[in-house]
């Protein structure tokens, strides 16, 4: 059967873009033969080593099906039903999971004030109050989103702060690492670096927004913190029969770095708009420049006669703040067209 459709390219999200070809061929590849389910296989287990070997020794792995459970899975892991969780007021948990921290993880989100998508020890420290009161809920974790839903980029300082904190207080930190590997090349620095060595607890690691078809893994990086997670998974339906498919996408992501090359190319793609759309009069740059997005004010007339070629998100729709997001499919051609557009309207 031939699959006959419009193929259409914009700036909507990178998870509206397709598999990379290199790790559609993977699938393909493991696509033979008979091998233990439930992610026993051979191919798992080397996923998982090659986790290890990014984040560190101690690192344990569990697949899931998509980044909604990765991150409430990992909460549920961490907290009671009397907890709480700290996060920021634009962060996917807060505000795209549809309750689903609450309802399965059974935990309180509690949204910080953000300043460019981050939230600061600051924020924090003044919301770490009424421990020991009965009628409040008790702060046990701080979740980070690296990089933000705005695109920007914590600083490893400002992680380490944000984990010493933590650990002082007997709390545990969560990253939503759903395009960890934009942040990871804008930081100039390795998995571990970023995370493991900055005192991260868990990680949900992105694969769809990484070229992935389907599949995200959950990485303890301390392992005591996985002892009930098998159950934690199997009960809340998120275990895969057949983990081979989604442990043989991630095997393509880190073979001789994709996950580099792809996470290089998407953010000098959004260096490349800023650089064109900047000093375009109509044009307001209201976030820093630092992963693949760019988010951009522009004038309400503008939006439909853009979105009619190019796709792509309108994040407030009272100031027109609009998202452009970059895949690794995009391209530099597509970028410049899109400024074109843009600077014709002004005209």
């Amino acid at each position: 059967m031939t699959l006959d459709f419009q193929i259409k390219k914009g700036f909507g999200s990178d998870n509206h873009c397709g598999a990379h070809p290199k790790i559609a061929q993977a699938i393909i590849d493991c696509n033979k033969g008979h091998v233990p389910s439930y992610g026993t296989d051979e191919l798992c287990e080397r996923a998982i080593e090659v986790f290890k070997k990014n984040f560190g020794t101690r690192t344990q792995v569990y697949f899931v099906f998509n980044g909604s459970a990765a991150n409430t899975l990992s909460l549920k892991a961490l907290t009671q039903s009397f907890n709480s969780v700290f996060c920021s007021d634009v962060s996917h948990i807060y505000n795209d999971e549809c309750g689903a921290p609450e309802m399965i993880g059974h935990c309180k989100l509690i949204p910080l004030a953000s300043q460019n998508g981050k939230i600061n020890l600051k924020t924090i420290t003044e919301q770490y109050v009424r421990l020991g009161d009965q009628h409040s809920t008790q702060p046990k974790v701080i979740s980070l989103t690296q990089p933000t839903e705005v695109g920007t980029v914590y600083s490893l300082k400002e992680i380490k702060e944000i984990c010493d904190f933590a650990h002082s207080k007997n709390m545990y930190v969560h990253v939503d690492g759903a395009r960890l590997p934009n942040a990871a090349v804008t930081l100039n620095c390795t998995f571990k670096e970023l995370t493991t060595d900055l005192g991260v607890d868990v990680i949900s690691f992105g694969g769809t927004k990484n070229g992935l078809v389907f599949g995200e893994a959950v990485l303890f990086l301390m392992p005591q913190l996985a002892q009930n997670f098998q159950y934690i998974r199997k009960q809340c339906l998120q275990l895969p029969s057949k983990s081979r498919f989604v442990a043989a996408q991630f095997l393509a992501l880190f073979e001789k770095e994709l996950w580099r090359d792809n996470a290089t190319y998407v953010t000098k793609l959004a260096q490349s708009l800023y650089q064109e759309v900047k000093d375009i009069k109509s044009i307001e740059v209201t976030e820093p420049v630092q992963s693949n997005a760019v988010f951009i004010k522009m004038p309400k007339e503008y939006v439909k006669i853009l979105r009619d070629k190019y796709f792509f998100y309108v994040w407030d729709e009272k100031t027109f703040e609009c998202r452009i997001m970059m895949s690794f499919d995009n391209t530099i051609e597509e970028i410049k067209d899109f400024a074109r557009l843009i600077r014709e309207l002004e005209l």
